[in-house]
């Protein structure tokens, strides 16, 4: 039997062990008709167990997903999709933070300004990125990004895939509330379009804080919330082993947000998620990016403010029973 493997995650165990199959297969010295039969047959099975595991993903599944610690960051879809990117540092204020990641970015003929988070891969970058969490400065360096947008006139946009602000008392000290509110005021009323993606986990202001978008659009399996279903459990029922129950709650799936009109659309990933093919994922948000920078550019700015302000006033409607 296969032995556990944390890249893969508890319902994709099964996969591992046809995996195995097929490695130790292909590295046969002995690769003869039936060998390679095998293989092909493995290798259609593989594809059809990942179907049928994806299939009917409960919102806690989607949420590991999210989190996968081989899924595509900012900087590995900077490589992927952007034709070019030239990286912009520092606050101008207390210093530089490598949580978020800035700069003035390209794809075919579309230039852009960027922002995006970046989580770390290993233990030494995900202290140094402190695990996607920006600091202050992480957000004024943001903010100063969207006022250089607006003053040469290029659309704005974010990738989004944080766990929240960092909570440490360094951050509140450098008045980390002030940030996020800066930006979210700024971002409100920004004269240039702007996308927003969120392509893992966006949690909380951390997220919001670089959010506020024409067309906010979410990878398949990404999860957008105010509270992570952990601490929303530890909250509620002061278990944070009910993690599950609190992600069917919250509603933060992609499919979810969307049927309450709280983003714009869904970016599909590959089977099995964006980390099994980094190439596809990035064609497919390559697509839906060029489409929604098109489309954006067309309207006039003033008419784009309106929209995005009322998009931000329509969040959290409800009907009223007259009845009741």
């Amino acid at each position: 039997m296969a032995e556990y493997n944390p890249n893969y995650l508890d319902f994709e165990q099964s996969l591992l062990k046809i995996e195995d199959k097929i490695n130790t297969l292909s590295n046969s010295t002995d690769k003869n008709e039936s060998t390679l039969s095998q293989i092909s047959k493995l290798k259609e099975n593989f594809e059809s167990e990942t179907i049928k595991i994806f299939k009917n993903l409960s919102d806690w599944q989607i949420s590991q997903l999210a989190r996968h610690p081989l899924r595509p960051y900012t900087l590995d879809y900077i490589e992927h999709l952007f034709t070019d990117f030239t990286e912009l540092h520092g606050d101008r204020m207390y210093g530089d933070d490598p949580a978020i990641i800035t700069g003035i970015a390209k794809i075919d003929n579309l230039d852009f300004m960027f922002i995006g988070h970046q989580k770390g891969r290993d233990a030494k970058e995900k202290v140094h990125r402190n695990f996607g969490m920006p600091k202050p400065e992480g957000y004024r360096k943001a903010h100063r990004i969207m006022q250089l947008a607006e003053k040469f006139n290029l659309p704005l946009v974010t990738f989004i895939d944080t766990p929240g602000a960092y909570p440490g008392i360094d951050a509140e000290s450098r008045n980390q509330s002030q940030a996020i509110a800066q930006n979210l005021y700024t971002m409100s009323n920004l004269k240039v379009p702007i996308i927003s993606i969120i392509i893992g986990e966006g949690g909380s202001g951390g997220a919001l804080a670089i959010g506020i978008g024409d067309k906010i659009a979410m990878l398949e399996y990404s999860i957008y919330s105010v509270i992570s279903p952990e601490g929303c459990a530890s909250i509620l029922w002061k278990d944070a082993k009910k993690a599950a129950t609190a992600a069917e709650a919250l509603c933060i799936t992609s499919s979810k947000l969307l049927n309450f009109n709280l983003i714009d659309s869904i970016i599909p990933e590959p089977v099995g998620g964006a980390h099994r093919d980094y190439v596809a994922m990035s064609s497919a948000l390559k697509i839906n990016l060029t489409n929604m920078l098109e489309e954006v550019k067309l309207k006039n700015i003033n008419d784009l403010i309106l929209q995005r302000k009322n998009k931000i006033e329509d969040y959290g409607d409800y009907n009223v029973d007259e009845n009741s």
